[in-house]
């Protein structure tokens, strides 16, 4: 415990606060600053730092956390060896006041709802990559990592588990997240960029796996001090205090504060550049400009839709000309090396990421270069116009109205008249009424009256947090770029438009409570406002923590972290693990974090029907590497042939809670995830004699494809076939001559067609079946000529089952969404 608090004080506050009291640009403003937002800074700048030393060891293959440790304590020794007392505020710094409550309140505030977190680090979601990639940062030291398993595969086996995307940026996937760059020598590099990672692997550093998924939890307590700090500056302590506690307790900020995501970084990086912009070329503070220009730069490093950002504050910069406010050298020259270092990285290491919003730009139609280009030149004009004292003045009267004019206008066609049509997809076109499910409609319009006064009143005194808001909302509420799944979705709400549109709210408020000029009527109209604008807030602040409390006691995948441990301890360093493919089940979701996390030598099958001789050949090849080889899949994978064999080793089922997740529907509660799935091991095969038996819903995940997932009634097993099922039959003997299936329908419905079956053998069909109500056998003669020729082949028999299908939901109106064709107990060839 001890060294988690010092590795975390010398991480993220020992050198931030060191380098705040350097004797440089003007130390005095910076020590008028209250005593909580000092601290804050100290916060920040070590945050900063420790983040650029983490990706500049990884980038050279030698980061750990004591490395990094060691490197902070460099910097701090350097700074106290070259400053000593120099570094103290004296009495010019102002001390601690009634102030410090608030932002102590919001960190209270975000320990009571954020935690616990989600224990989200299995794969197939954006979560559980970025948990892995930290860990595997954490582990391994570097942004491209070497992945033995990959790389020792031999080239006549890689199309088993990773075949060639032929993809001029990649080779192939490792996992679902993870590109493979070259597989001779195993060199991989996640999907995303890796400043959240660098901080999951520093959490990692302090607290092991807990530590990692903490961060995100840390990072939104972060990001609601950053929109207080920033919202205090722009509209005062009253107004930021209500719209950071409103942020604090909306449901899309508990929700993402509590499952690994880059928003919730860049929510809190984006709001203490805006505020070091504002502090640096508004108030005149230079030791700001920096640390501005450095927390911009390191956006690069986080999510490619940072350029909006960048253009945010670069219109802000230009604005501010009128003001004969320039920008300052010292924001400008570590923002262009980080933005330069950003788009070598971006396009080097990370292409795979960086492909797909340059095939974005690159596709932009006329119209919209056209915008581009009309802006650029507005803003060519304003600078221009800088120089003339009566058109500055002029400007910086109207532009402030024409920005909210242009922002009600928007807002009114896309909540009032925008409609989904041709290319305009639902999403895309009701994007700002989405807004509404998370935001109340009163609380939008609040939001946008307040954002009227503001941007009236006072645009000049923070032009770059307004700007970049309605940047990153016009963009965001014209074209989503995400799938419309819901809580999913609004993510993109998370970095600056939710926190945005509740500070605007506070604004509104506190408006209304601030005291007029005397006098009797004036001050009983000053009461009745004030009044009507408490009840509409505390209106507010229960809608959104009523939504809240729907997810207050839900962990995403609580027990899973226990779940792979113990299915981690049942393999050892010298084994090697097969996963099923992702078409056949979600197995694949277990196999990241085995590989990643607990350092398992896992490979994930390509198809639920691999090769057979290429297999053959590659088991041949693993017995001279490995100690055992197992598979572990629940969902069906043709496998098994005379040559290839297995034993059953164990059979494991759990479930972890999931909360729904709807398309451009909002999520009604918690279901849950099964986890249903044997684990065996490769044997030699020895003679095989009698009836070929599949007991299905019983260890016959090397025996089915494409049926739907095992099932229990009582004591009977089964699975539910598609429309097209198979079964592989493997060790069929030439005496063979009857087929027989253990089938019913399910009870069908009335009102759906009944069931039918069209039963083939190795590709010739052997009859049809009616199937009715409860478990029946059904026969199927094989003609011997069949099976003559099944026996002499290594290849396991094929039966493939052609069913009639039907939809529980469309029919009955359930939950249940599967087409279901009928329920499989037992196969059996004699």
């Amino acid at each position: 415990m001890w060294f988690t608090a010092a590795g975390l004080l010398l991480v993220a506050w020992l050198p931030g606060a060191l380098v705040f009291r350097l004797p440089i640009a003007d130390r005095p403003r910076r020590a008028a600053l209250t005593a909580e937002e000092r601290l804050f800074w100290a916060v920040v700048l070590s945050t900063a730092g420790s983040s650029i030393v983490v990706l500049v060891l990884a980038a050279l293959g030698r980061y750990s956390f004591g490395r990094l440790l060691a490197a902070d304590a460099a910097i701090c020794a350097a700074i106290l060896l070259g400053w000593r007392r120099r570094l103290r505020f004296g009495d010019e710094a102002r001390r601690a006041g009634w102030s410090a409550l608030i932002p102590l309140a919001l960190v209270v505030l975000g320990a009571v709802l954020f935690f616990p977190v989600a224990e989200h680090v299995i794969g197939g979601k954006d979560p559980g990559v970025y948990v892995s990639e930290g860990i595997q940062l954490a582990q391994r030291g570097s942004l491209v990592v070497r992945d033995q398993v990959v790389g020792s595969v031999p080239l006549a086996s890689r199309d088993l588990f990773f075949p060639s995307h032929q993809n001029p940026a990649y080779y192939s996937l490792r996992f679902m997240g993870f590109f493979i760059l070259d597989p001779r020598t195993g060199t991989t590099v996640g999907q995303f960029p890796h400043l959240f990672p660098a901080w999951l692997a520093i959490g990692y550093g302090l607290g092991g796996l807990a530590g990692a998924l903490d961060v995100t939890a840390v990072c939104a307590m972060l990001g609601l001090l950053a929109l207080y700090f920033a919202g205090a500056r722009l509209v005062g302590r009253t107004a930021a205090s209500i719209g950071a506690a409103l942020l604090g307790i909306s449901i899309v900020e508990v929700w993402f504060a509590r499952d690994p995501n880059s928003d919730m970084l860049m929510q809190a990086l984006l709001f203490e550049a805006l505020v070091a912009f504002s502090r640096a070329h508004v108030d005149g503070d230079r030791f700001f400009a920096p640390v501005s220009g450095t927390l911009l730069g390191l956006l690069f490093f986080l999510r490619f839709d940072s350029v909006l950002a960048l253009a945010g504050v670069g219109m802000a910069a230009v604005l501010l000309l009128l003001e004969g406010r320039r920008p300052r050298l010292s924001f400008v020259v570590p923002l262009v090396l980080l933005v330069a270092l950003g788009w070598l990285y971006l396009t080097r290491i990370m292409s795979g990421y960086a492909m797909r919003p340059l095939v974005f730009l690159e596709n932009l139609q006329p119209l919209h270069l056209a915008l581009i280009g009309a802006g650029l030149l507005g803003l060519g004009a304003v600078a221009l116009a800088a120089r003339r004292p009566g058109v500055a003045r002029a400007l910086q009267t109207w532009i402030p109205r024409a920005l909210v004019g242009l922002v009600l206008a928007a807002a009114g066609y896309a909540y009032f008249l925008r409609q989904p049509g041709g290319r305009l997809a639902w999403h895309d076109a009701m994007a700002l009424r989405v807004f509404t499910w998370y935001l109340p409609a009163p609380a939008l319009a609040a939001a946008l009256a307040g954002f009227a006064l503001v941007a009236w009143r006072r645009f000049w005194r923070d032009p770059a947090l307004l700007v970049t808001a309605t940047v990153f909302a016009f963009f965001v509420f014209y074209k989503i770029q995400i799938v419309p799944d819901h809580f999913w979705m609004a993510r993109r709400f998370v970095p600056i438009i939710l926190p945005f549109a509740l500070l605007m709210v506070g604004a509104l408020v506190a408006e209304a409570f601030r005291r007029g000029p005397e006098g009797r009527a004036v001050v009983e109209r000053s009461i009745a406002r004030a009044v009507i604008a408490g009840v509409f807030l505390l209106l507010v602040a229960v809608a959104l923590a009523r939504q809240t409390g729907q997810i207050r006691a839900h962990v995403e995948y609580r027990g899973i972290v226990e779940a792979l441990e113990q299915l981690a301890g049942r393999f050892g360093d010298a084994d090697l693990v097969l996963v099923e493919s992702r078409n056949s089940s979600d197995m694949h979701v277990l196999a990241l974090p085995l590989a990643d996390i607990y350092g398992r030598n896992v490979l994930v099958f390509n198809s639920p029907r691999p090769d057979k001789r290429s297999f053959r050949e590659f088991l041949e090849w693993t017995r001279q590497r490995y100690r055992n080889v197992y598979f572990v899949g629940g969902g069906g994978t043709d496998l098994l042939s005379r040559s290839i064999a297995v034993e059953p080793i164990a059979g494991e089922r759990f479930q972890v809670p999931e909360y729904e997740s709807r398309r451009n529907a909002y999520p009604r509660g918690v279901r849950f995830k099964e986890f249903d799935f044997g684990i065996y091991r490769f044997i030699r095969p020895g003679a095989q004699s009698g009836p070929v038996r599949i007991d299905v819903g019983r260890e016959d995940d090397l025996s089915v494809v494409r049926f739907h997932a095992k099932e229990r009634t009582g004591d009977i097993s089964f699975r539910w076939t598609r429309d097209v099922s198979y079964v592989s039959l493997p060790g069929i003997q030439p005496g063979a001559r009857t087929l027989t299936m253990w089938l019913n329908d399910g009870g069908r419905p009335p009102s759906v067609p009944p069931a039918r079956v069209a039963v083939y053998f190795n590709g010739q069909l052997l009859g049809e079946a009616a199937v009715t109500a409860d478990f029946h056998a059904y026969e199927f003669p094989i003609p011997g000529r069949l099976a003559a020729d099944a026996a002499r082949q290594d290849e396991p028999a094929l039966v493939k089952i052609v069913t009639s299908t039907w939809n529980p939901q469309k029919a009955l109106g359930t939950m249940d969404q599967r087409d279901l064709g009928v329920m499989v107990n037992r196969v059996e060839v004699r």
